[in-house]
């Protein structure tokens, strides 16, 4: 027989304030067994402590509320177990995130970068197949994998080789405005035709100061501020989007600590063409 508590006491006996218990109880969490209908005090029964104490270690996982309610709903064992193992699933890649995130800041405080090799590049105009669209930065990276996963399958398709590394064309807005135009391109040895999303596309031919990113892009804003401290102490900069070229990359391996990285920045023509 299960004995009947107040919400306070309820409260005391689980850890759970009772305005946390007055909220699950508005989401249909955690129902109270009896309300009464004139005072609206809530009572719950002993049988009630091990569903909340459950709750209670699932929200010190950050498990969404909603996913707490599935588990508790769940049907049998293995569906509960599928929905667990998903949301640790997730917490193993925040806290992945976050290492690396620590890592690098204390990398950044405690080395400061050492003086970045920059060269300059005169690049020609480049025949490719592309695709163009506005996007959210947000969006950036996994916009960029499908479209080149697009492209890719496209030049498969007709039999068309690829003439050098992919690239992404990236406007200002995108930094400045967190939106903004983004191509990414794929250098083709023949001319490919228009399907879906891939159309034939021209790199512009343009003049750039570049720096080779070597790891992970989770800290590449390292060398685009050493690139933007070049061009600017060299009075070089002009206005233009930035370029990357992905010499390794995700499309080539996993181990993201053998990307490298081609970033560049547009600065006016330094190189003396013919007479």
């Amino acid at each position: 027989m299960s004995g009947s508590l107040t919400i306070g006491d309820f409260s005391r006996a689980t850890f759970l304030s009772v305005k946390t218990l007055r909220h699950y109880h508005r989401v249909g969490l955690l129902e109270p067994s009896d309300v009464d209908p004139v005072t609206g005090y809530r009572r719950y029964t002993t049988h009630q402590i091990p569903t909340a104490q459950v709750i209670r270690r699932f929200r010190d996982l950050d498990m969404p509320l909603d996913d707490i309610g599935s588990v508790l709903r769940a049907p049998d064992q293995a569906t509960r177990s599928q929905l667990i193992a998903a949301h640790l699933t997730r917490l193993e890649r925040t806290l992945a995130d976050t290492q690396r995130a620590v890592a690098s800041l204390r990398d950044l405080l405690e080395h400061p970068s050492p003086p970045a090799a920059i060269e300059h590049r005169r690049l020609p105009a480049t025949v490719a197949a592309g695709i163009s669209a506005t996007v959210d930065v947000v969006d950036l990276a996994a916009w960029y994998q499908g479209a080149l996963g697009e492209i890719c399958a496209t030049l498969s398709a007709q039999g068309i080789a690829s003439g050098g590394p992919p690239g992404g064309i990236y406007a200002n807005e995108l930094f400045s405005e967190e939106r903004g135009e983004a191509t990414v391109f794929l250098p083709t040895e023949g001319d490919v035709r228009a399907v879906g999303r891939v159309g034939p596309f021209t790199a512009p031919p343009t003049e750039l100061a570049v720096i080779t990113h070597i790891g992970s892009h989770a800290d590449v804003d390292r060398s685009y501020g050493a690139l933007a401290t070049y061009v600017s102490e060299h009075t070089l900069a002009i206005e233009g989007p930035v370029r990357e070229y992905y010499l390794v990359g995700r499309h080539d391996t996993d181990d993201e600590q053998v990307w490298r990285t081609e970033i560049g920045w547009p600065i006016f023509d330094t190189v003396q063409g013919p007479n």
